[in-house]
Formats: C-alpha cells, sequence, structure tokens
C-alpha cells in the first residue's frame, strides 16, 4: 500500500514502534474511511509506477476523524443519515433546526456537575486524539504529492482554481449548551440564545404569546418548557451576580465588572423584547430592581445585629454600611451597567426602601427613651446629612425617595418620648427635692445641688428634642416646663414648712442664715430656664411660665424677709437711740447701724447677683423707713429756728453716711438717696413759698406720702400758723388728687406706706373754750391743743374685767 506509506498510513501487517498491530484486515478506517477501490477498466498505476488500486484522498482521509463525521463504531455504513454532518453529541445538523433536551431532567443533573463534565469531555477527545495517532503513525518529512507526480524536468502544471466553499452556517445550541453559557457566565450569550429558542417555540405555535407548556410527548410543550427553566436558570445566576458584586471589590473587581456589564445587557436585550412583545413581557428591569432591594436589606441586616451600642450602636453601623456600599455602587457597579438602565438609582432606592423597612420594624417594638431619642434624630439628622449629603445623594435623587418613616410613626414615637419625658422627670424631681431637704435640718453647712440636678434633668431632653426638629423641640419644652412648674410649687411649700417651723432657727442659728442663703440661690437658675422654656415652647406655656415664676418669687421674698427681720432684730437698739437730744451731738447710733449693717453684708455676698440686689434695696428702703419713722412719730421737736438747723443737719449728715454705705453694698435703689435731704429742707425752710415748693418735690417723687405726713413734719418743725399750714398742706392735697386715678406704686418702691404717723392735732376755737371749759383752765398751755378725738364708731368698748 504505496499511498498509505506515502500518506502516513503504515502497512497494517507490519507493526510498527509505538504503534498497534491491526490483526484483522477490516479495521474502523476500512468501514467509515471511504477508501472506495478504483473504478473499473481503469488502470492501477500512477506516473511513477506505484499502484493505485486502493487510492485515498486527504479529504476522505481527513473525514475518518470522529470529530468530524461523529463517527460511531456501532453504527453500519449506509444508515440513515450517513454522510450527513454531526454535532460533537452525534446528532445529525439540519440547517434550520435547533437541537432540543431529550430530557431536561438532565439540566438539574449536570447543573452541579459542571466541573466533572468538563474533565470527562476532555478525557474523551484526549482518547480521541490518541486513537487517531496510532491509526495515522508518526508523520514523516516528505515531499508534496505535486513533486511525486509530475516527472522530473517537466513543468508543474498550474492548481486548480479554488472553488469557494458554501457558508457555513451558525449552528444553533442546545438546551444543555446554553445553560453551559449561564453556568460560565456568559449571561449575554446565554439570553441572546434563549431569545431565539423562545422565537422559534413562538413561531411553532403560531405567533402566539408563550403560555403554559403543552403536554410532555409535543414539541412545543417541551421546548417551551426548556425556555421557562432556562429563564430561572439565567435569572438565578443574575440575582446572584447582584449579591456578589455588592460585596465589595476583592481580588476579581475586573472581572465583577466585566459580569455586571452583562447583566446589564441581558436587562437591555430583554427590555428590547418586551417591547416587541409586550403581551408577555417578562419585565426583567422590575426583577433586578426587587433582586437589588433584597441584596440590599442582607447587607443591612448583615451590618446591624453586631454592632454594641444598643439601638444607637445599630444605626452607626448602617450608616458605615450605606455609605461603603454606595461607594461601591458609584465608583465600580453604576459606570458598569449601560447608561440608560439608571443603575445608581436603582440601587439607591433599593437601600433606601431596605433601611426603611428596618426601621419601620425598629420602630414597631417597644424602645426605652434613649432608643426612640437615636431613632428620631437618626432620622431626621443624620440620614439626610451624613448619608445623602456625604455621598452628594440629595442633588440628585433625593426627591425621587420618599420618607423612611411615616408621619404617623414618626407622631407616635414623639408621643411616647414626650409620655415618657413628663413621667420620669416628675418622679426624678420629686426624688431630688426629698434628697435635697434632708439636709436643710442638718447642722453640716454643705451647698445645695438642687438647681443643678433639676436643670441637669431637664435640660437632657429639652437639648436634645431640638436638634430631632423644630416642633418636636417645643412639645418637649412645653412638656418639661410643665413639669418644673409643679415641681416649683412643690418646692414653696417645703421652704415654707422650713421656715415656720421655730424648732429650726432655735437649734441651727449659725446655718440657718446659710441654709436660707443656700435657698434663695436656688431661684436665678431655675428662673432663667423656665423662661428660656417658655421662648422655645408653644404659646400655650404662657401659663406655667406664670406658675414657676410666682413660686419663685414667692420662695425670694420669703427668704428676703427671714433675712432682713434677722438683722433689723439685732439693729432695733440702734434705731431706738434716733432722734433724741444725745442724737443731735452725738453720731453713735448711727455707728452702730452702719456697723452693724456692714458686717452682715459679708455673709450675703455669697448670695447670687441677682438676689443679693434684691435683698440689698430692700435692706437700703428699710433702713431708711426705720430712720424715718421716729422723725415723724415726734420724738424730737423743734422749738426754734437753731434748733431746726441743728436737726436739719445732723439729718443730711447721717443720710450722706447711709448713702456710702449701700453704695458699698452695692445698691441699686438710688431713689431712696433724696428722701432724708428732702426732709431737712422742709425743716430748715423759713418762708412758706420755699416749704411748698419743696413739699410739692417731696410728693412729686415720693408719692405714697400722704397729708398726714406732712402735718407730722410742719408739728416736728413747730409751725403753728394755720394759714400757713393750710397753704402748705394744700400742695399736698392737690396732688393728691390729680393722682387718685393713678397706680399705687409697687411694693418696693413704697416708702411713706410703710411709716404710721399719730393723728394730727387740732386747736380749740375760742368760743367753745369759753363754753365747756372753765376759765382757770385756760391759763395752763397744755391743754390749747388736744388730740382730735375719735368718732363714736370707731371707739371700742373696753373689757370687761
Amino acid at each position: 500500500m504505496p499511498i498509505l506509506k506515502n500518506l502516513g498510513v503504515s502497512d497494517p501487517k507490519v507493526p510498527r514502534a509505538g504503534t498497534l498491530p491491526l490483526r484483522s484486515s477490516r479495521n474502523p478506517f476500512e468501514d467509515v474511511s471511504g477508501l472506495e477501490e478504483e473504478e473499473a477498466g481503469e488502470p492501477g498505476s500512477l506516473p511513477n509506477g506505484a499502484s493505485c488500486r486502493r487510492r485515498a484522498t486527504l479529504e476522505k482521509l481527513a473525514g475518518l476523524s470522529p470529530f468530524r463525521l461523529g463517527w460511531n463504531p456501532g453504527r453500519r455504513a449506509g444508515s440513515p443519515g450517513d454522510g450527513q454532518p454531526r454535532s460533537f453529541l452525534g446528532r445529525v445538523l439540519v440547517p434550520g433546526l435547533r437541537r432540543s433536551s431529550a430530557d431536561f431532567g438532565l439540566l438539574a443533573r449536570l447543573q452541579g456537575t459542571r466541573a466533572h463534565g468538563d474533565e470527562e469531555a476532555a478525557g474523551e477527545a484526549a482518547r480521541r486524539l490518541a486513537f487517531l495517532r496510532l491509526g495515522r503513525g508518526s508523520k514523516p518529512q516528505r515531499a508534496s504529492l505535486a513533486e511525486r507526480v509530475v516527472p522530473a524536468g517537466e513543468a508543474a502544471p498550474e492548481p486548480p482554481p479554488k472553488v469557494p466553499e458554501p457558508p457555513k452556517m451558525k449552528e444553533p445550541l442546545s438546551v444543555l449548551e446554553i445553560l453551559s453559557l449561564i453556568q460560565q457566565r456568559e449571561l449575554a450569550r446565554a439570553d441572546e440564545h434563549i431569545l431565539e429558542l423562545e422565537a422559534e417555540e413562538l413561531a411553532s405555535s403560531g405567533g402566539g404569546a408563550p403560555g403554559p407548556p403543552k403536554a410532555e410527548g409535543a414539541g412545543g410543550g417541551r421546548r417551551a418548557r426548556d425556555v421557562a427553566l432556562l429563564y430561572e436558570a439565567l435569572q438565578r445566576e443574575l440575582w446572584a451576580l447582584v449579591r456578589e458584586t455588592l460585596a465589595g471589590p476583592g481580588p476579581g473587581a475586573g472581572a465583577g465588572a466585566g459580569a455586571v456589564a452583562q447583566l446589564g445587557q441581558v436587562l437591555v436585550q430583554e427590555e428590547a423584547a418586551d417591547g416587541r412583545r409586550p403581551e408577555a413581557a417578562r419585565k426583567l428591569r422590575a426583577r433586578w430592581a426587587e433582586a437589588v432591594a433584597r441584596a440590599a436589606r442582607e447587607r443591612l441586616e448583615a451590618a446591624a445585629p453586631g454592632a454594641p451600642g444598643g439601638l444607637a450602636g445599630q444605626l452607626e453601623a448602617l450608616r458605615a454600611r450605606l455609605l461603603e456600599d454606595m461607594a461601591v455602587v458609584r465608583g465600580r457597579l453604576a459606570p458598569a451597567y449601560p447608561a440608560g438602565l439608571g443603575a445608581f438609582s436603582v440601587y439607591l432606592r433599593g437601600y433606601h426602601g431596605a433601611l426603611a423597612e428596618w426601621l419601620g420594624t425598629s420602630a414597631r417594638r417597644r424602645l426605652p427613651l434613649a432608643d426612640r431619642y437615636a431613632l428620631l434624630h437618626w432620622h431626621n439628622q443624620v440620614y439626610p446629612r451624613e448619608v445623602l449629603g456625604l455621598v452628594d445623594i440629595a442633588a440628585l435623587e433625593n426627591r425621587e425617595l420618599g420618607p423612611l418613616l411615616s408621619p404617623g410613626t414618626l407622631r407616635g414615637l414623639e408621643d411616647e418620648c414626650v409620655t415618657d419625658v413628663k413621667a420620669q422627670t416628675r418622679a426624678a424631681l420629686l426624688r431630688v427635692l426629698q434628697e435635697d431637704e434632708e439636709h436643710w435640718g442638718s447642722l453640716e453647712d454643705q451647698p445645695s445641688s438642687l438647681a443643678q440636678d433639676v436643670c441637669e434633668l431637664l435640660e437632657e431632653h429639652t437639648e436634645r428634642a431640638p436638634r430631632i426638629s423644630q416642633e418636636f423641640g417645643e412639645r418637649m419644652a412645653h412638656c418639661c416646663l410643665g413639669g418644673l412648674a409643679e415641681f416649683l410649687q412643690s418646692f414653696q411649700q417645703r421652704v415654707e414648712r422650713f421656715h415656720e417651723n421655730p424648732a429650726v432657727r432655735e437649734l441651727l442659728p449659725d446655718t440657718y442664715i446659710s441654709k436660707t442663703i443656700a435657698l434663695v440661690n436656688c431661684g436665678p437658675p431655675l428662673r432663667a430656664l423656665a423662661e428660656r422654656l417658655a421662648r422655645v415652647g408653644p404659646p400655650e406655656s404662657e401659663p406655667a411660665r406664670e406658675a414657676s415664676a410666682s413660686a419663685l418669687d414667692h420662695v425670694t421674698r420669703l427668704c428676703h424677709r427671714v433675712l432682713a427681720d434677722l438683722l433689723f432684730q439685732e439693729l432695733q437698739p440702734h434705731f431706738n437711740k434716733l432722734m433724741r437730744r444725745k442724737w443731735l451731738s452725738s453720731p453713735e447710733a448711727l455707728d452702730g447701724i452702719v456697723g452693724t449693717l456692714g458686717a452682715q453684708a459679708l455673709a450675703l455676698r455669697r448670695m447670687q447677683d441677682e438676689p443679693y440686689q434684691a435683698l440689698v434695696a430692700e435692706l437700703h428702703r428699710r433702713a431708711l423707713v426705720e430712720y424715718v419713722r421716729p422723725l415723724l412719730r415726734g420724738r424730737l421737736r423743734c422749738s426754734s429756728a437753731r434748733t431746726r438747723s441743728r436737726m436739719a443737719g445732723r439729718l443730711r449728715e447721717d443720710a450722706a453716711q447711709l448713702q456710702r454705705l449701700f453704695r458699698r453694698l452695692e445698691s441699686q435703689a438710688s431713689w431712696l438717696d433724696a428722701v432724708v435731704p428732702h426732709l431737712a429742707e422742709v425743716l430748715q425752710l423759713e418762708d412758706t413759698p420755699s416749704i411748698q415748693v419743696e413739699v410739692g418735690v417731696l410728693v412729686r417723687d415720693y408719692p405714697d406720702i400722704r397729708r398726714k405726713h406732712v402735718a407730722a413734719l410742719l408739728d416736728i418743725r413747730g409751725l403753728r400758723n394755720t394759714a400757713a399750714r393750710q397753704e402748705i398742706l394744700a400742695v399736698a392735697r392737690d396732688l393728691e388728687l390729680s393722682e387718685e386715678g393713678a397706680l399705687s406704686p409697687p411694693r418696693d418702691r413704697a416708702f411713706f406706706a410703710d411709716i404710721p404717723v399719730p393723728r394730727p392735732s387740732f386747736c380749740l376755737s375760742l368760743p367753745l373754750l369759753l363754753g365747756r371749759l372753765p376759765l382757770s383752765r385756760l391759763a395752763r398751755p397744755s391743754l390749747a391743743c388736744l388730740p382730735r378725738p375719735r368718732p363714736p364708731s370707731l371707739v371700742r368698748p373696753r373689757a370687761q374685767r
């Protein structure tokens, strides 16, 4: 067999090294090789003398490959389908006809054994190549066939013209091959073939919409079932890809971007297919958005449970996960999708919806007060500012996003916070007051922290609520102001009981003043807190503010009165020495007053500025009232101009000394500085018009002065002239009548109202004296002026003994 030798096929009878002998003349090549006998009558030799009875062409030898002819050792030559092109699975390839799966149950078995199947296919291909090598032998170095058939010295004939090969038809893939593409993540190609398969199914079913698969034996039903199962497998890979790509870049970031690009291409292809068949649209794009939302929910749920710090820690973990994942979406995933899909918006809405679901579940639980505060603050402030704002989302997509929690849910959370704050603060404030009251009766002089504790309890809520929302801040301020008003009323009642107990004053003489000053010092911070809450709160907070101010004012006045009474009890002996004959020549009485006031003022310096100023002003007013009281009572009367001058001089000196004292004590009651100088001027002036002017100034500056006070002053001056007295008193009467409709001065501006004067005396007329008194008694000057008799209705009956 020369031609076989020339073509690299050895003689079957002669074994070669590295080959197996062919023991039978009947070998696989003879069955399917296409080796044919020469036609009858034709010579069996070549021009070079070689025999050509059994001639094999290259084309026929090449056709021996089982990969080309789909060779099957068990099939006879000439069987149906002989000579037709076949696939590597052995099926006959018919142009325009797609191979379908004989049993799609093989799909399920192959899904988990893809790697094992690849290994088996590779082994089978290796065995076939070994078989070819056994049949063909080694490849010798030889000349071309054209050189051997052309005799030497002759020109080689021109090669025959090349006949153009017919175009190869694109082979449709089988269902198993499409499944293999899906498993290899060649999703765009797989989707193209699925769409072709679906189009064939529609064409075979008459162009209708794809419906449920038909009976098991029908081809159309099998093909519809194959399409449905392929779509299920495709979607499983697509949604798995969505989950995997959100986990972070990792080592295969480039491959992940390519897979995402294929996912986007699949969505574009399916959307175009839905446009061609709207009645049977698969809406894969909407399912993709659902898959993104599911993946986002899984990512958030995985981040929250392990975070420390309660709900606040979980919310912080959610914030970090959101920023991390949205950075991955913006930087790596969204650019890989086609621009028309709006991938970034889809991912953002998915995370937003997953977060809304998580927050809604948390809000429906019974949360402690701190967790509700954290949830409201995160919802209203952290998420818009630190999540949407940081990644610059608000300018792009915020208008498309709804609220995380509904207004009703937010209102319910705020109502629960207000209710809990009202109950907790009420109990906490009463507990703090009771603990502080226990120290009021102790001998230890320790500072009180009552006001600080109360402010801290309430400010914890009044500072957090406005950071959530302005409306919630107003509601919380109104709630806390109501609780503060109730606390201050209880505080007032306990302070009253403390000062009404005489045993406290007797047992604690040294610490009593310190305790009282400590109670007064609670007023300014609590008053400032009430004012601040009233400004923040709604208009309905005004009654609570007034109640708080009233309680604090009552406590302050009570404590000031107690301190002033204690001080003036010590000063009373010095005031009793005023307006005596000795007083005119000695400043001893006033020096005692000034020294005692200056010494006691050192203890009052521990009081805060606002109540201290009020107390010093009250001491200033009360000191001058006690100084003027003995003057108007007529302890000392002037019988001559020299006496009036000495008395007026002493009054001016004492007034100047008291003014220096209270300036040193930082008194703000400067309106009291002129009262004693005005009285001194009335006593010293001689002419009636000047006295009228001075009385008018006195009445103008101190509107609570009355004619009885002016009459008492004229009596001290020794003015007996009835006409002059009437002219001077007329000035006071006219000013009184003009100011009858005016309001009385406030309590802290009252001066003469606290000074009682004796009843004015009157002179008996001569006819009355002649008719009722004996003439012998008229010579007694002491009877010239008698006290005015009381009206009969005001005379009290003498008590029966």
